[in-house]
């Protein structure tokens, strides 16, 4: 049931479930497209942190941690990456990897935590926060993956938007690499700032370019409010639209054409694990959950004098709908309690990305790139390290 990856100078360790692994008489799976990711993500290690790495990191001290507040760029930057590589390759189509980022945005969009700490705190914390999580970490812990990887798609929008597509994230990966990854120099806490400014230029017109970049990445890396994701995706003919999730698991994706909408789902802003006991995960800031003094580990036995499992809260809920005041009974421990819960609507967390109407397929197609654009890659020698 594992998933992951361990990056090394010239290789890598990687741990999939063997039903993501291909098989010869069957269809790939999405279970395959997302090891194929994990490969990806891990080959560009092979530059992006093996190479080009921060200065805090040369040389490793292995006696003791090594703090930087740069884990969101190399990870981050790795993350928006490996399935960016999948469609250049020809290897997962446009709308699947629009999905995924839908998908992403609502992940961040459910992290209440994304308004409390940046993520360069959480690079810099890693050590005894992201790697150190308890039941409280939605609400004090971003993701300098996630978040980072938004971060790198925003980042390279707005680099094709203000030079009208002369320079993008592309550019700015391969300035890093002539000047840290090929000369072994270690990346300073200021080095993507500095890296930018060379690549947008100096002259009088490219100033106010320059401003909005810096602004952009001076509040996405170091404040805690909305990234500008619906603007940015518009630039390339992608329209983002917020609805409410219809069930636990939604969290949207690409959509061709009108989609009905439907009733407001109920919301306790609680998260129960999935099978067996109804036994509370996590506690959402701000949520009905936690006004009525519901905390993590509290296990719910009945809903309405009746009980329930994990897997009937979600239909017991809806049954009820929003507004209706909702009697629990649960055990904290060994003593059972009882909670009066407001059924609350459910927020648009939910990320749907559909083509804009009348869009141009070029800026897309620019930004998404082409098997042939990859190879064109290749011959130029810009991807061998």
């Amino acid at each position: 049931e594992g998933y992951g990856g361990l990056e090394h100078r010239a290789s890598s360790a990687l741990l999939c479930r063997r039903d993501q692994l291909p098989h010869p008489r069957a269809a790939p799976t999405e279970g395959y497209r997302e090891f194929l990711g994990l490969a990806s993500h891990e080959y560009f290690h092979t530059w992006n942190v093996k190479r080009i790495k921060p200065a805090a990191f040369q040389p490793y001290d292995l006696d003791r941690e090594n703090y930087t507040t740069l884990l969101w760029a190399f990870e981050g930057i790795t993350s928006y990456y490996d399935d960016l590589m999948l469609v250049r390759a020809g290897l997962l189509g446009p709308e699947d990897y629009l999905g995924g980022i839908a998908r992403s945005i609502s992940v961040l969009a459910r992290t209440p935590a994304r308004h409390v700490q940046s993520v360069a705190e959480s690079s810099f914390d890693a050590w005894i926060k992201y790697y150190r999580q308890e039941e409280n970490a939605p609400n004090a812990v971003v993701s300098y993956y996630l978040k980072g990887a938004l971060i790198a798609l925003g980042l390279d929008l707005l680099l094709r938007r203000e030079t009208a597509g002369r320079r993008s994230l592309d550019d700015l990966m391969r300035l890093l690499w002539q000047r840290y990854g090929k000369t072994g120099t270690g990346l300073g806490e200021q080095g993507i700032d500095e890296a930018l400014h060379s690549l947008l230029g100096r002259g009088a017109g490219r100033a106010a370019a320059r401003r909005r970049v810096q602004a952009f990445l001076q509040q996405a890396v170091h404040g805690t409010t909305e990234l500008p994701l619906t603007e940015l995706l518009s630039s390339v003919g992608v329209a983002l639209r917020w609805r409410a999730a219809e069930s636990a698991q939604d969290r949207g994706g690409f959509v061709q054409g009108p989609r009905p909408g439907r009733g407001a789902r109920v919301d306790l802003g609680m998260r129960v694990q999935a099978e067996g006991e109804a036994r509370i995960t996590h506690v959402l800031n701000g949520g009905a959950a936690e006004a009525a003094g519901l905390a993590p580990g509290d296990v719910i036995v009945a809903l309405q004098g009746l009980r329930v499992t994990a897997r009937q809260i979600e239909a017991r809920l809806e049954r009820l709908g929003v507004g209706a005041t909702v009697r629990l009974h649960y055990f904290r421990r060994d003593e059972l309690r009882e909670a009066l819960v407001q059924a609350r609507a459910a927020q648009p967390d939910t990320c749907e990305l559909r083509y804009s109407r009348g869009a141009s397929p070029g800026a897309l197609r620019r930004w998404l790139g082409s098997p042939k654009d990859a190879r064109a890659g290749v011959d130029r020698g810009r991807v061998r390290p």
